[in-house]
Protein backbone atom coordinates (compact mmCIF):
# COMPACT_ATOMS: atom_id res chain seq x y z
CA UNK A 1 0.00 0.00 0.00
CA UNK A 2 2.80 2.47 1.01
CA UNK A 3 4.46 1.59 -2.45
CA UNK A 4 1.34 3.13 -3.75
CA UNK A 5 0.68 6.07 -1.66
CA UNK A 6 4.27 7.11 -0.53
CA UNK A 7 5.76 6.47 3.00
CA UNK A 8 4.31 8.22 5.66
CA UNK A 9 5.57 11.61 6.78
CA UNK A 10 6.19 11.44 10.57
CA UNK A 11 5.64 14.60 12.93
CA UNK A 12 6.67 14.46 16.33
CA UNK A 13 7.06 11.14 16.49
CA UNK A 14 3.86 10.07 15.12
CA UNK A 15 2.16 9.82 11.32
CA UNK A 16 1.17 12.61 9.80
CA UNK A 17 -2.15 12.34 7.65
CA UNK A 18 -4.81 14.47 5.79
CA UNK A 19 -4.55 17.44 4.05
CA UNK A 20 -5.26 18.12 0.30
CA UNK A 21 -2.68 15.96 -1.22
CA UNK A 22 -3.98 12.79 0.68
CA UNK A 23 -7.45 13.76 -0.71
CA UNK A 24 -6.58 14.25 -4.55
CA UNK A 25 -4.65 10.33 -3.94
CA UNK A 26 -8.68 9.14 -3.82
CA UNK A 27 -8.41 7.79 -6.90
CA UNK A 28 -6.05 5.54 -5.92
CA UNK A 29 -8.16 3.96 -3.65
CA UNK A 30 -9.20 0.48 -6.31
CA UNK A 31 -5.28 0.08 -6.61
CA UNK A 32 -4.82 -0.04 -2.54
CA UNK A 33 -7.58 -2.20 -2.00
CA UNK A 34 -6.10 -4.66 -4.98
CA UNK A 35 -2.85 -4.35 -3.30
CA UNK A 36 -4.19 -5.40 0.56
CA UNK A 37 -5.94 -8.04 -0.82
CA UNK A 38 -3.20 -9.42 -3.28
CA UNK A 39 -0.90 -9.83 -0.29
CA UNK A 40 -2.92 -11.32 2.11
CA UNK A 41 -6.56 -12.54 0.36
CA UNK A 42 -8.65 -10.58 1.96
CA UNK A 43 -9.58 -6.54 3.19
CA UNK A 44 -9.48 -6.28 6.72
CA UNK A 45 -10.86 -3.84 8.72
CA UNK A 46 -7.82 -2.48 9.87
CA UNK A 47 -6.21 -2.70 6.42
CA UNK A 48 -9.29 -0.64 5.52
CA UNK A 49 -9.20 2.05 8.00
CA UNK A 50 -5.14 2.29 8.00
CA UNK A 51 -5.79 3.32 3.82
CA UNK A 52 -8.69 5.28 5.26
CA UNK A 53 -6.62 7.50 7.01
CA UNK A 54 -3.53 7.82 4.42
CA UNK A 55 -6.41 8.87 1.97
CA UNK A 56 -8.55 11.18 4.10
CA UNK A 57 -11.56 8.81 2.91
CA UNK A 58 -14.31 8.29 5.36
CA UNK A 59 -14.13 4.23 6.96
CA UNK A 60 -17.98 4.18 6.00
CA UNK A 61 -17.59 5.68 2.41
CA UNK A 62 -14.73 3.26 1.78
CA UNK A 63 -15.98 0.38 3.57
CA UNK A 64 -19.25 1.14 0.87
CA UNK A 65 -16.78 1.29 -2.36
CA UNK A 66 -15.12 -2.60 -1.26
CA UNK A 67 -18.18 -3.84 -0.78
CA UNK A 68 -19.61 -2.96 -3.96
CA UNK A 69 -16.86 -4.79 -6.13
CA UNK A 70 -17.58 -8.85 -6.01
CA UNK A 71 -13.75 -9.27 -6.01
CA UNK A 72 -12.34 -7.90 -3.07
CA UNK A 73 -13.19 -10.65 -0.19
CA UNK A 74 -14.17 -9.07 3.42
CA UNK A 75 -13.30 -12.35 5.42
CA UNK A 76 -9.88 -14.47 5.77
CA UNK A 77 -9.40 -16.11 2.59
CA UNK A 78 -6.98 -19.20 2.01
CA UNK A 79 -3.92 -18.63 0.10
CA UNK A 80 -4.80 -19.96 -3.12
CA UNK A 81 -8.60 -19.50 -4.61
CA UNK A 82 -9.84 -21.14 -7.46
CA UNK A 83 -12.61 -19.11 -9.24
CA UNK A 84 -15.07 -21.65 -11.11
CA UNK A 85 -17.33 -20.12 -14.09
CA UNK A 86 -20.62 -21.44 -13.65
CA UNK A 87 -21.78 -18.84 -16.59
CA UNK A 88 -23.70 -20.33 -19.73
CA UNK A 89 -20.94 -21.49 -21.92
CA UNK A 90 -18.83 -23.03 -18.93
CA UNK A 91 -22.33 -24.65 -18.04
CA UNK A 92 -23.01 -26.08 -21.43
CA UNK A 93 -19.40 -27.70 -21.01
CA UNK A 94 -19.85 -28.79 -17.61
CA UNK A 95 -18.50 -26.82 -15.10
CA UNK A 96 -14.96 -27.74 -13.51
CA UNK A 97 -15.26 -26.46 -10.04
CA UNK A 98 -13.09 -28.49 -7.65
CA UNK A 99 -13.87 -28.70 -3.90
CA UNK A 100 -13.97 -25.30 -2.13
CA UNK A 101 -13.83 -23.09 -5.69
CA UNK A 102 -15.71 -20.51 -5.95
CA UNK A 103 -18.73 -20.16 -8.36
CA UNK A 104 -18.59 -16.97 -10.43
CA UNK A 105 -19.73 -15.65 -13.69
CA UNK A 106 -18.34 -15.28 -17.08
CA UNK A 107 -14.54 -15.08 -17.00
CA UNK A 108 -14.22 -14.00 -20.50
CA UNK A 109 -12.20 -17.42 -21.33
CA UNK A 110 -15.05 -18.97 -23.39
CA UNK A 111 -12.97 -20.55 -26.29
CA UNK A 112 -11.44 -22.65 -23.02
CA UNK A 113 -14.72 -23.54 -21.59
CA UNK A 114 -14.97 -24.78 -18.56
CA UNK A 115 -12.89 -22.18 -17.25
CA UNK A 116 -11.48 -21.38 -13.61
CA UNK A 117 -8.52 -18.42 -12.54
CA UNK A 118 -7.03 -19.71 -9.40
CA UNK A 119 -5.34 -16.79 -7.40
CA UNK A 120 -2.27 -17.29 -5.07
CA UNK A 121 -1.82 -14.28 -2.57
CA UNK A 122 1.37 -13.37 -0.57
CA UNK A 123 4.38 -11.55 -1.52
CA UNK A 124 4.35 -12.67 -4.40
CA UNK A 125 0.58 -12.42 -6.37
CA UNK A 126 0.28 -14.84 -8.54
CA UNK A 127 -3.31 -14.99 -10.82
CA UNK A 128 -3.18 -17.82 -13.47
CA UNK A 129 -6.26 -18.73 -16.14
CA UNK A 130 -7.31 -22.07 -17.91
CA UNK A 131 -4.12 -23.00 -19.76
CA UNK A 132 -5.55 -23.12 -23.31
CA UNK A 133 -6.72 -26.32 -24.85
CA UNK A 134 -5.65 -25.25 -28.41
CA UNK A 135 -8.58 -22.23 -28.52
CA UNK A 136 -8.43 -21.32 -31.66
CA UNK A 137 -8.39 -17.57 -33.25
CA UNK A 138 -9.34 -17.26 -37.17
CA UNK A 139 -7.19 -14.40 -37.91
CA UNK A 140 -7.67 -12.42 -41.35
CA UNK A 141 -5.52 -9.93 -43.37
CA UNK A 142 -6.29 -7.01 -41.31
CA UNK A 143 -7.48 -6.46 -37.39
CA UNK A 144 -6.20 -9.95 -36.65
CA UNK A 145 -2.75 -10.72 -38.89
CA UNK A 146 -0.38 -9.67 -36.41
CA UNK A 147 -1.54 -12.51 -34.03
CA UNK A 148 0.89 -15.36 -33.86
CA UNK A 149 2.84 -13.70 -36.14
CA UNK A 150 3.85 -10.63 -33.30
CA UNK A 151 5.82 -11.73 -30.67
CA UNK A 152 3.31 -9.66 -28.02
CA UNK A 153 6.14 -9.16 -25.29
CA UNK A 154 8.34 -7.21 -28.00
CA UNK A 155 8.40 -3.90 -29.50
CA UNK A 156 10.88 -4.70 -32.01
CA UNK A 157 8.81 -7.84 -33.19
CA UNK A 158 6.10 -5.26 -32.89
CA UNK A 159 7.62 -2.92 -35.36
CA UNK A 160 9.26 -5.17 -38.17
CA UNK A 161 5.18 -5.85 -38.99
CA UNK A 162 4.70 -2.26 -39.25
CA UNK A 163 3.86 -1.22 -35.89
CA UNK A 164 4.08 2.77 -34.97
CA UNK A 165 3.60 3.22 -38.65
CA UNK A 166 0.33 4.62 -38.57
CA UNK A 167 1.00 6.72 -34.88
CA UNK A 168 4.10 8.41 -37.23
CA UNK A 169 1.56 8.85 -40.39
CA UNK A 170 -0.91 10.35 -37.74
CA UNK A 171 1.85 13.06 -36.71
CA UNK A 172 2.71 13.69 -39.80
CA UNK A 173 -0.90 14.87 -41.14
CA UNK A 174 -2.17 16.63 -38.10
CA UNK A 175 -5.10 16.26 -35.57
CA UNK A 176 -7.83 17.49 -37.42
CA UNK A 177 -6.92 15.18 -40.68
CA UNK A 178 -6.86 12.04 -38.75
CA UNK A 179 -10.32 13.03 -37.14
CA UNK A 180 -11.52 13.57 -40.39
CA UNK A 181 -10.51 9.75 -41.41
CA UNK A 182 -11.85 8.09 -38.57
CA UNK A 183 -15.35 10.09 -39.41
CA UNK A 184 -15.21 9.38 -43.02
CA UNK A 185 -13.96 5.75 -42.51
CA UNK A 186 -17.70 5.28 -41.23
CA UNK A 187 -16.32 3.66 -37.57
CA UNK A 188 -19.03 2.64 -35.40
CA UNK A 189 -18.18 2.01 -31.60
CA UNK A 190 -17.36 -1.51 -31.14
CA UNK A 191 -18.24 -2.09 -27.69
CA UNK A 192 -22.45 -2.42 -28.59
CA UNK A 193 -23.60 0.97 -28.45
CA UNK A 194 -22.54 1.56 -32.16
CA UNK A 195 -22.06 5.62 -31.86
CA UNK A 196 -19.70 6.99 -34.33
CA UNK A 197 -16.68 7.48 -33.66
CA UNK A 198 -15.51 10.34 -35.27
CA UNK A 199 -18.38 12.12 -34.00
CA UNK A 200 -17.21 11.56 -30.42
CA UNK A 201 -13.32 12.05 -31.08
CA UNK A 202 -14.22 15.59 -32.48
CA UNK A 203 -16.11 16.71 -29.76
CA UNK A 204 -13.75 15.97 -27.25
CA UNK A 205 -11.01 18.04 -29.31
CA UNK A 206 -13.21 20.92 -29.71
CA UNK A 207 -14.26 20.71 -25.63
CA UNK A 208 -12.60 24.03 -24.01
CA UNK A 209 -12.12 22.57 -20.80
CA UNK A 210 -8.52 21.23 -19.56
CA UNK A 211 -7.00 18.59 -19.67
CA UNK A 212 -9.00 16.28 -21.52
CA UNK A 213 -8.73 12.24 -20.84
CA UNK A 214 -8.76 9.48 -22.67
CA UNK A 215 -10.30 5.92 -21.20
CA UNK A 216 -10.04 2.44 -22.96
CA UNK A 217 -12.56 0.64 -21.58
CA UNK A 218 -11.50 -3.08 -21.32
CA UNK A 219 -13.93 -4.33 -18.93
CA UNK A 220 -15.05 -7.08 -21.22
CA UNK A 221 -17.46 -8.71 -19.29
CA UNK A 222 -20.23 -9.56 -20.93
CA UNK A 223 -21.13 -13.32 -20.69
CA UNK A 224 -19.50 -14.71 -24.10
CA UNK A 225 -17.57 -11.92 -24.89
CA UNK A 226 -13.33 -12.45 -25.04
CA UNK A 227 -12.06 -10.40 -28.66
CA UNK A 228 -10.24 -7.64 -25.96
CA UNK A 229 -8.75 -10.16 -24.21
CA UNK A 230 -7.50 -12.03 -27.28
CA UNK A 231 -5.86 -8.58 -28.68
CA UNK A 232 -4.55 -7.29 -25.01
CA UNK A 233 -3.03 -10.78 -24.71
CA UNK A 234 -1.50 -10.94 -28.54
CA UNK A 235 -1.40 -8.03 -30.18
CA UNK A 236 -0.86 -5.29 -27.10
CA UNK A 237 1.15 -3.03 -28.75
CA UNK A 238 -1.41 -2.21 -31.25
CA UNK A 239 -3.88 -1.31 -28.19
CA UNK A 240 -1.37 1.24 -26.98
CA UNK A 241 -0.53 2.71 -30.62
CA UNK A 242 -4.39 3.09 -30.98
CA UNK A 243 -4.46 4.81 -27.92
CA UNK A 244 -1.14 7.18 -28.55
CA UNK A 245 -3.09 8.28 -31.98
CA UNK A 246 -6.60 8.92 -30.29
CA UNK A 247 -4.49 11.27 -27.41
CA UNK A 248 -3.01 12.82 -30.23
CA UNK A 249 -5.85 13.87 -32.06
CA UNK A 250 -8.52 14.89 -29.43
CA UNK A 251 -5.91 16.07 -27.46
CA UNK A 252 -5.87 13.85 -24.50
CA UNK A 253 -3.14 14.50 -22.04
CA UNK A 254 -3.40 11.09 -19.82
CA UNK A 255 -4.90 8.01 -21.06
CA UNK A 256 -6.32 4.87 -18.87
CA UNK A 257 -6.58 1.58 -19.54
CA UNK A 258 -9.20 -0.12 -17.53
CA UNK A 259 -8.52 -3.96 -17.70
CA UNK A 260 -11.47 -6.62 -16.16
CA UNK A 261 -9.36 -7.62 -12.79
CA UNK A 262 -10.24 -11.28 -14.44
CA UNK A 263 -7.34 -10.97 -17.13
CA UNK A 264 -3.68 -11.11 -15.96
CA UNK A 265 -2.65 -11.89 -18.29
CA UNK A 266 -3.83 -9.44 -20.12
CA UNK A 267 -2.98 -6.29 -17.86
CA UNK A 268 0.52 -7.66 -17.58
CA UNK A 269 1.20 -7.50 -21.52
CA UNK A 270 -0.64 -4.19 -21.87
CA UNK A 271 1.99 -2.87 -19.33
CA UNK A 272 4.47 -4.07 -20.60
CA UNK A 273 3.86 -2.64 -23.83
CA UNK A 274 3.68 0.69 -22.65
CA UNK A 275 6.27 0.22 -20.73
CA UNK A 276 8.47 -0.85 -23.83
CA UNK A 277 6.38 2.18 -26.20
CA UNK A 278 7.36 4.89 -23.32
CA UNK A 279 11.06 3.83 -23.60
CA UNK A 280 11.45 4.04 -27.36
CA UNK A 281 10.31 7.58 -26.86
CA UNK A 282 6.70 6.37 -29.00
CA UNK A 283 4.13 7.69 -26.16
CA UNK A 284 3.02 11.43 -27.03
CA UNK A 285 0.85 10.81 -23.84
CA UNK A 286 0.86 9.25 -20.61
CA UNK A 287 -1.34 5.95 -20.32
CA UNK A 288 -2.31 4.40 -17.15
CA UNK A 289 -3.51 0.84 -16.85
CA UNK A 290 -6.38 0.47 -13.96
CA UNK A 291 -7.42 -2.73 -13.03
CA UNK A 292 -11.49 -3.49 -12.47
CA UNK A 293 -12.34 -5.29 -9.09
CA UNK A 294 -15.58 -7.64 -10.76
CA UNK A 295 -18.13 -5.46 -11.42
CA UNK A 296 -20.12 -6.01 -14.80
CA UNK A 297 -22.14 -2.77 -14.48
CA UNK A 298 -18.51 -1.21 -14.91
CA UNK A 299 -18.31 -1.66 -18.49
CA UNK A 300 -20.94 1.22 -18.69
CA UNK A 301 -18.59 4.20 -19.29
CA UNK A 302 -20.03 6.22 -16.34
CA UNK A 303 -19.77 3.59 -14.20
CA UNK A 304 -16.13 2.98 -15.32
CA UNK A 305 -15.30 6.71 -14.31
CA UNK A 306 -16.59 6.40 -10.82
CA UNK A 307 -14.63 3.02 -10.48
CA UNK A 308 -11.52 4.96 -11.58
CA UNK A 309 -11.92 7.85 -9.21
CA UNK A 310 -11.90 5.39 -6.41
CA UNK A 311 -15.86 5.07 -5.58
CA UNK A 312 -18.81 2.34 -6.25
CA UNK A 313 -19.34 1.43 -9.71
CA UNK A 314 -22.22 2.83 -10.55
CA UNK A 315 -23.81 4.88 -13.40
CA UNK A 316 -24.22 8.65 -13.55
CA UNK A 317 -26.75 10.44 -15.38
CA UNK A 318 -26.48 11.75 -18.66
CA UNK A 319 -26.57 14.51 -19.78
CA UNK A 320 -23.98 15.88 -19.39
CA UNK A 321 -22.22 13.14 -21.65
CA UNK A 322 -18.57 12.24 -20.93
CA UNK A 323 -17.40 14.05 -23.97
CA UNK A 324 -18.37 17.46 -21.96
CA UNK A 325 -18.06 16.66 -18.38
CA UNK A 326 -16.41 12.94 -18.27
CA UNK A 327 -14.00 11.27 -15.65
CA UNK A 328 -12.74 13.86 -13.31
CA UNK A 329 -15.80 16.06 -14.75
CA UNK A 330 -13.27 16.92 -17.51
CA UNK A 331 -13.77 16.04 -21.33
CA UNK A 332 -13.27 11.82 -21.54
CA UNK A 333 -12.67 9.87 -24.93
CA UNK A 334 -14.30 6.41 -23.86
CA UNK A 335 -13.65 3.99 -26.56
CA UNK A 336 -12.98 0.07 -26.40
CA UNK A 337 -10.27 -2.30 -27.38
CA UNK A 338 -11.49 -3.52 -31.01
CA UNK A 339 -12.50 -0.04 -31.68
CA UNK A 340 -8.99 2.05 -31.09
CA UNK A 341 -7.15 -1.18 -33.20
CA UNK A 342 -8.98 -0.45 -36.07
CA UNK A 343 -8.12 3.27 -35.98
CA UNK A 344 -4.70 1.87 -37.13
CA UNK A 345 -6.02 0.36 -40.68
CA UNK A 346 -8.06 3.65 -40.44
CA UNK A 347 -4.59 6.06 -40.77
CA UNK A 348 -2.85 3.81 -43.07
CA UNK A 349 -5.94 3.77 -45.82
CA UNK A 350 -6.97 0.14 -45.34
CA UNK A 351 -9.58 -0.05 -43.14
CA UNK A 352 -12.06 -2.87 -44.15
CA UNK A 353 -14.84 -2.47 -41.42
CA UNK A 354 -14.39 -5.68 -40.58
CA UNK A 355 -16.02 -7.15 -37.13
CA UNK A 356 -14.82 -9.40 -34.57
CA UNK A 357 -17.05 -12.16 -33.33
CA UNK A 358 -16.99 -14.38 -30.05
CA UNK A 359 -17.90 -18.15 -31.15
CA UNK A 360 -18.38 -20.40 -28.37
CA UNK A 361 -20.82 -23.64 -26.99
CA UNK A 362 -21.81 -26.33 -28.96
CA UNK A 363 -19.17 -25.66 -31.92
CA UNK A 364 -16.27 -27.68 -32.58
CA UNK A 365 -13.74 -24.41 -33.22
CA UNK A 366 -14.56 -21.57 -30.53
CA UNK A 367 -12.39 -18.81 -30.89
CA UNK A 368 -12.33 -15.30 -32.29
CA UNK A 369 -13.36 -14.95 -35.97
CA UNK A 370 -12.74 -11.85 -38.39
CA UNK A 371 -15.04 -11.42 -41.03
CA UNK A 372 -16.55 -8.42 -43.10
CA UNK A 373 -19.59 -6.95 -42.00
CA UNK A 374 -22.78 -8.11 -43.35
CA UNK A 375 -21.33 -11.79 -43.37
CA UNK A 376 -24.51 -14.49 -43.03
CA UNK A 377 -24.20 -15.51 -39.04
CA UNK A 378 -25.06 -19.12 -41.00
CA UNK A 379 -21.60 -18.40 -42.82
CA UNK A 380 -19.79 -17.58 -39.51
CA UNK A 381 -21.26 -20.53 -37.93
CA UNK A 382 -20.40 -23.05 -40.72
CA UNK A 383 -16.46 -21.52 -40.01
CA UNK A 384 -16.64 -22.92 -36.67
CA UNK A 385 -18.77 -25.55 -36.91
CA UNK A 386 -21.63 -25.18 -35.35
CA UNK A 387 -23.82 -28.54 -34.62
CA UNK A 388 -27.48 -29.04 -34.88
CA UNK A 389 -28.54 -25.88 -33.86
CA UNK A 390 -31.36 -25.32 -31.39
CA UNK A 391 -30.94 -21.32 -31.05
CA UNK A 392 -28.01 -18.93 -31.03
CA UNK A 393 -27.82 -15.93 -28.79
CA UNK A 394 -26.31 -13.15 -30.32
CA UNK A 395 -24.87 -10.08 -28.27
CA UNK A 396 -24.58 -11.93 -25.06
CA UNK A 397 -26.25 -12.27 -21.88
CA UNK A 398 -27.95 -8.38 -22.88
CA UNK A 399 -28.47 -9.87 -26.81
CA UNK A 400 -31.38 -12.08 -28.00
CA UNK A 401 -32.07 -15.89 -29.24
CA UNK A 402 -32.28 -16.51 -32.66
CA UNK A 403 -33.64 -19.98 -33.86
CA UNK A 404 -32.84 -21.82 -37.21
CA UNK A 405 -34.86 -19.73 -39.45
CA UNK A 406 -33.31 -16.77 -38.61
CA UNK A 407 -29.26 -17.90 -39.13
CA UNK A 408 -29.67 -16.15 -42.75
CA UNK A 409 -29.48 -12.56 -40.80
CA UNK A 410 -26.42 -10.71 -42.27
CA UNK A 411 -24.21 -9.65 -39.16
CA UNK A 412 -24.48 -5.82 -39.44
CA UNK A 413 -25.96 -3.27 -36.99
CA UNK A 414 -29.22 -2.62 -40.09
CA UNK A 415 -29.05 -6.46 -40.56
CA UNK A 416 -29.33 -7.61 -36.95
CA UNK A 417 -31.65 -4.49 -36.25
CA UNK A 418 -34.13 -5.48 -39.09
CA UNK A 419 -35.29 -8.81 -36.84
CA UNK A 420 -35.47 -6.75 -33.64
CA UNK A 421 -31.88 -7.89 -32.66
CA UNK A 422 -28.40 -6.96 -31.99
CA UNK A 423 -24.49 -7.59 -32.99
CA UNK A 424 -24.18 -6.11 -29.38
CA UNK A 425 -20.64 -6.64 -28.24
CA UNK A 426 -20.06 -9.58 -30.50
CA UNK A 427 -20.37 -12.89 -28.61
CA UNK A 428 -22.13 -15.85 -30.31
CA UNK A 429 -22.82 -18.79 -28.26
CA UNK A 430 -24.07 -21.52 -30.22
CA UNK A 431 -26.82 -24.21 -28.48
CA UNK A 432 -27.32 -27.87 -29.92
CA UNK A 433 -30.45 -29.62 -29.61
CA UNK A 434 -29.19 -30.97 -26.14
CA UNK A 435 -28.91 -27.59 -24.61
CA UNK A 436 -31.96 -27.57 -21.76
CA UNK A 437 -33.10 -23.63 -22.79
CA UNK A 438 -34.69 -22.93 -19.52
CA UNK A 439 -31.71 -23.42 -17.29
CA UNK A 440 -29.49 -21.22 -19.76
CA UNK A 441 -32.80 -18.61 -19.73
CA UNK A 442 -32.61 -18.84 -15.89
CA UNK A 443 -28.95 -18.32 -15.76
CA UNK A 444 -29.25 -15.03 -17.50
CA UNK A 445 -32.17 -14.01 -15.38
CA UNK A 446 -29.75 -14.42 -12.19
CA UNK A 447 -26.82 -12.71 -13.67
CA UNK A 448 -28.19 -9.47 -14.33
CA UNK A 449 -30.26 -10.05 -10.44
CA UNK A 450 -26.78 -10.39 -9.28
CA UNK A 451 -24.75 -7.82 -11.40
CA UNK A 452 -27.41 -4.55 -11.24
CA UNK A 453 -25.87 -1.68 -9.31
CA UNK A 454 -28.83 -1.35 -7.23
CA UNK A 455 -28.73 2.05 -7.61
CA UNK A 456 -32.46 2.68 -9.20
CA UNK A 457 -35.52 0.89 -8.85
CA UNK A 458 -36.62 -0.32 -11.86
CA UNK A 459 -33.59 -2.38 -12.28
CA UNK A 460 -33.14 -3.74 -8.87
CA UNK A 461 -36.49 -4.56 -8.47
CA UNK A 462 -37.38 -5.38 -12.08
CA UNK A 463 -34.29 -8.17 -12.45
CA UNK A 464 -35.28 -9.64 -8.86
CA UNK A 465 -38.86 -9.98 -9.75
CA UNK A 466 -37.97 -10.94 -13.40
CA UNK A 467 -36.05 -13.67 -11.90
CA UNK A 468 -38.80 -14.83 -9.23
CA UNK A 469 -41.43 -15.18 -12.46
CA UNK A 470 -39.25 -16.62 -14.67
CA UNK A 471 -38.65 -19.51 -12.16
CA UNK A 472 -42.48 -19.68 -11.12
CA UNK A 473 -43.08 -20.31 -14.30
CA UNK A 474 -40.39 -22.75 -15.24
CA UNK A 475 -41.23 -24.99 -12.06
CA UNK A 476 -45.23 -24.92 -11.65
CA UNK A 477 -47.49 -27.17 -13.68
CA UNK A 478 -50.55 -25.18 -13.24
CA UNK A 479 -49.19 -22.03 -13.02
CA UNK A 480 -51.33 -18.87 -14.96
CA UNK A 481 -47.79 -19.20 -17.43
CA UNK A 482 -49.78 -16.60 -19.71
CA UNK A 483 -50.55 -13.83 -17.31
CA UNK A 484 -46.73 -14.36 -16.10
CA UNK A 485 -45.39 -13.37 -19.89
CA UNK A 486 -47.75 -10.54 -20.05
CA UNK A 487 -46.28 -9.32 -16.89
CA UNK A 488 -42.45 -9.97 -17.40
CA UNK A 489 -43.42 -7.96 -20.29
CA UNK A 490 -44.59 -4.88 -17.85
CA UNK A 491 -41.46 -5.56 -16.01
CA UNK A 492 -39.53 -5.45 -19.00
CA UNK A 493 -41.14 -1.74 -20.36
CA UNK A 494 -40.28 -0.37 -16.98
CA UNK A 495 -37.18 -1.37 -17.04
CA UNK A 496 -36.26 0.19 -20.39
CA UNK A 497 -38.26 3.17 -20.13
CA UNK A 498 -37.08 4.32 -16.37
CA UNK A 499 -33.54 2.27 -15.67
CA UNK A 500 -30.29 5.16 -15.58
CA UNK A 501 -28.21 3.21 -17.89
CA UNK A 502 -27.94 -0.11 -20.73
CA UNK A 503 -28.35 -2.98 -17.86
CA UNK A 504 -31.55 -2.25 -16.70
CA UNK A 505 -32.73 -1.13 -20.19
CA UNK A 506 -31.15 -4.15 -21.59
CA UNK A 507 -32.00 -7.11 -18.77
CA UNK A 508 -35.30 -8.29 -20.45
CA UNK A 509 -34.01 -8.23 -23.60
CA UNK A 510 -32.69 -12.30 -23.63
CA UNK A 511 -35.52 -13.53 -21.34
CA UNK A 512 -38.32 -11.85 -23.91
CA UNK A 513 -36.94 -13.10 -27.29
CA UNK A 514 -36.50 -16.69 -25.15
CA UNK A 515 -40.07 -16.52 -24.34
CA UNK A 516 -41.41 -15.81 -28.01
CA UNK A 517 -38.69 -17.82 -29.54
CA UNK A 518 -37.66 -20.78 -28.21
CA UNK A 519 -40.79 -22.17 -27.52
CA UNK A 520 -40.32 -22.88 -23.77
CA UNK A 521 -43.61 -22.88 -22.42
CA UNK A 522 -46.97 -24.23 -23.84
CA UNK A 523 -48.97 -20.76 -23.51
Amino acid sequence: MDGLLGEPEPSHHHVAYGGRAARSQRHLLLPVLHAIQDRVGWVSRGALEYACRRMSVPPAEAYGVVSFYARFALEPQAGSVVHACDDIVCALAGVDAPEGARRVPCLGLCERAPATLTERYGRSYQAVQTPARGSPVLASSHLLRRIGVVDPESIESYQREGGFAALRRAREVGAETVIRMVSEAGLLGRGGAAFPTGRKWESVAKAAARPHYLVCNADESEPGTFKDRVLMENDPFALVEGMAIAGFATGCEKGFVYIRDEYPLARRRVENAIGQARAAGLLYIDIEVRRGAGAYICGEETALFNSIEGKRGEPRNKPPFPVEVGLFGKPTLPNNVETLVNVLDIVNGNFANTRLFCVSGHVDSPGVYEVPMGTPLRELLDMAGARKVQAVLLGGAAGSFLVPEQLDVPLSFEGTRAIGATLGSGAVIVFDETADMKAVMMRIARFFRDESCGQCVPCRVGTKRQEEILERMFSERNGDGRADVMLLSDIAQAMRDASICGLGQTAANAIASGLTQLKVLDV
